[in-house]
């Protein structure tokens, strides 16, 4: 959407987006005035912003005093404390190797929480239960920190267990003057890394809000801060709420601060560059309605709540027909996800008067999203908008674990929900079967082969279910295990999104795959489920197919995701013993420890360090 655009370089982000040289090459070519660093890379770099003065340049963030001390996270400790902010008890200085981190959180007391001084998006950071994940997680810390930030050094502190993430956005002008745009409630994470975030905050009252705001803004303006930034803190459940980090730049989820507020923030930033004192004070910042953003990932949820995916976006269409929906997104049909940068496709954005009707709009939104090349978290994110506790408000940052505490499995439908799904799984069967013997361009059918009903069975997750279907005027009529449902006669093979109902039960659908097999893969409340339809005959004499044998899984260790390998920690004929940690890959910024999952001597060793690899390839092999 730029009227300019200039390469700054090739993909790996050390060449390109954290290439200050580059980015000043361009800045100087077109005689640009002030430059926005984003969400990522260099939006919190001192040296950057530095630069950029020296070339008369506006950084359109803070001055880098502030950058130094809030993007500090040891530094920033120290000048909440001083500051009268609340804070979590830990060590302020820098922790020098393995040895001191076990000390320092014996001291401290388990759990810790391990996390980069510089860092930020949950890179750089372990929880420790003990003192064997305390030197796992320093050094996994550590090298993500290096890798993310270029400054490995970390610091320890007291993780409060089950507590809410919920952060204040603050807008701070050249001239003393600082106000606060309420609360984000952002606890639903994986990995300690935002999925889905909604203002305000179900928890939050408004002496608490005035309270967070109050210490938010004070912290602010003790460093002399002057542009748009972030406090985050940590709630318990009795409302204590303690400093974690200041995020000194726009964060991704302003946008649904700026739906509840009415306030551009991005606007704000640029006017505060320029000078100009703020045209707002607190008595003229609302709470006006709910809004909800859901981020959405090219990642596969049912690894882990989501390991990266690669891939080419070969259909792209955002639910942007809906009212009250906005789509934040760097990408289009046609586009490349790849191993290089953060697997975020679109911060899905709804707001409502209600939170009811702000998360009716995400169900909507989501259902309607189509993505085809990559896999994606929709299934995960369309499941907890329906969830019990999630649409309760009662969630933590442990909210994952404890709603799916055996990883997510997909959209667990009740008897009514699947058989609707496989009403309108059989109509589609039959409309498929009509159409294959229409004669393309010509009004002509073999009408003599065209049955009046057809018997089927349906096969979904081992089950088989028997079907009769018929078309009646204006619907379909079908039968299932003897009950009758009515499906909407509007069913069609060529839309990307199919609205339709059964009986008086409205859906939104996507047919993703149909052949002449009988497979189908359906979207279907957020889940893809693969379904196959048979005429009844033929499929008694499908049983008779011999099953493709599975691979022994402990005897092999295999990528998660496409990455590049960082280091390999064994060769061939070594002895190893289950769980051991025998390599490390890096995908989108984040290092994952492989484990091996039985004891064996190692057969073969199918990557070295620098590699790219591809998703579930062989990685490690055992005798």
């Amino acid at each position: 959407m730029a009227d300019e655009a200039y390469c700054i370089g090739t993909a790996p982000t050390s060449k390109s987006y954290l290439n200050m040289d580059a980015i000043l090459d361009v800045v100087r070519e077109t005689g640009t005035q002030a430059v926005h660093p984003g969400y990522g890379f260099l939006s919190e770099n001192m040296e950057f912003a530095r630069r950029l003065a020296e070339n008369n340049v506006v950084f359109l963030g803070p001055n880098a005093k502030a950058i130094h001390a809030m993007g500090d996270k040891i530094e920033s400790k120290r000048i909440a404390k001083s500051a009268g902010v609340n804070f979590i008890p830990g060590f302020d200085g820098v922790v020098k190797d393995v040895e001191d981190c076990i000390k320092i959180a014996n001291d401290i007391g388990y759990p810790v929480m391990i996390k980069a001084s510089a860092g930020g998006g949950g890179k750089g950071m372990r929880i420790a239960w003990n003192d064997k994940e305390a030197a796992e997680g320093f050094k996994l810390s550590r090298d993500e920190a290096a890798s993310s930030f270029g400054d490995d050094r970390l610091l320890v502190e007291k993780f409060i267990d089950n507590p809410r993430h919920i952060e204040i956005q603050v807008l701070c002008d050249k001239h003393g003057n600082a106000i606060y745009l309420n609360e984000r409630e952002c606890s639903i994470q994986r990995r300690n890394q935002k999925v889905i975030e909604e203002a305000p905050s179900t928890f939050v009252d408004p002496p608490m809000r005035k309270a967070m705001g109050e210490q938010a803004t004070a912290l602010a303006l003790a460093v002399g801060y002057d542009s748009a930034g972030t406090v985050e803190f940590l709630v318990d459940s009795k409302k204590n709420f303690y400093f974690l980090e200041m995020n000194t730049r726009l964060q991704v989820e302003h946008p649904i601060t700026e739906c509840i507020t009415g306030v551009d923030l991005v606007h704000q930033m640029i006017r505060i560059g320029k000078g100009h004192k703020l045209n707002l004070k607190q008595s003229d910042i609302p709470v006006r309605g709910w809004a909800l953003e859901s981020r959405v990932y090219a990642e596969d949820p049912y690894k882990h709540f989501g390991l990266p995916s690669v891939g080419r976006l070969y259909k792209y269409i955002e639910p942007l027909s809906i009212p009250k929906v906005r789509c934040d997104s760097g990408i289009k049909e046609g586009s490349e996800i790849s191993i290089y940068y953060d697997p975020m496709i679109c911060k899905l954005v709804t707001y409502g008067d209600t939170r009811k009707e702000a998360l009716d709009t995400m169900v909507k939104a989501l259902d309607s999203y189509v993505i085809r090349g990559v896999t994606h978290n929709i299934p995960l994110l369309r499941d907890i908008m329906t969830e019990e506790r999630f649409v309760k408000g009662d969630i933590s940052t442990n909210y994952l674990k404890t709603v799916y505490p055996e990883g997510f499995k997909g959209k667990q439908l009740t008897n009514i929900e699947r058989n609707d799904m496989l009403a309108i799984v059989g109509c589609m069967y039959v409309k498929d079967a009509i159409r294959s013997v229409n004669f393309l361009n010509q009004p002509r059918t073999l009408e003599s082969n065209i049955p009046k009903s057809w018997s089927v069975a349906a096969q979904v997750n081992d089950q088989v279910f028997p079907l009769h279907i018929s078309i009646k005027k204006d619907y379909f009529k079908v039968t299932i295990n003897d009950q009758v449902l009515e499906v909407g006669g509007n069913i069609s093979l060529s839309v990307p999104v199919l609205e339709t109902s059964v009986g008086n039960r409205p859906y939104t659908v996507q047919l993703i795959t149909l052949d002449a097999s009988g497979y189908i893969r359906m979207r279907f409340q957020g889940t893809a489920y693969n379904i196959n339809i048979l005429p009844a005959d033929s499929f008694n004499l499908s049983k008779h197919m011999l099953a493709k044998p599975k691979m022994d899984v402990a005897k092999v260790v295999i990528a998660p995701m496409p990455g590049m390998v960082k280091q390999v920690a064994c060769r061939v004929g070594d002895m190893v013993a289950e769980g051991q940690e025998v390599c490390i890959i890096e995908a989108m910024k984040m290092q994952n420890s492989l484990s091996v999952g039985s004891t064996g001597k190692v057969k073969a060793v199918n990557c070295k360090p620098g590699e790219t690899v591809e998703d579930e390839q062989i990685l490690i092999e055992l005798e």
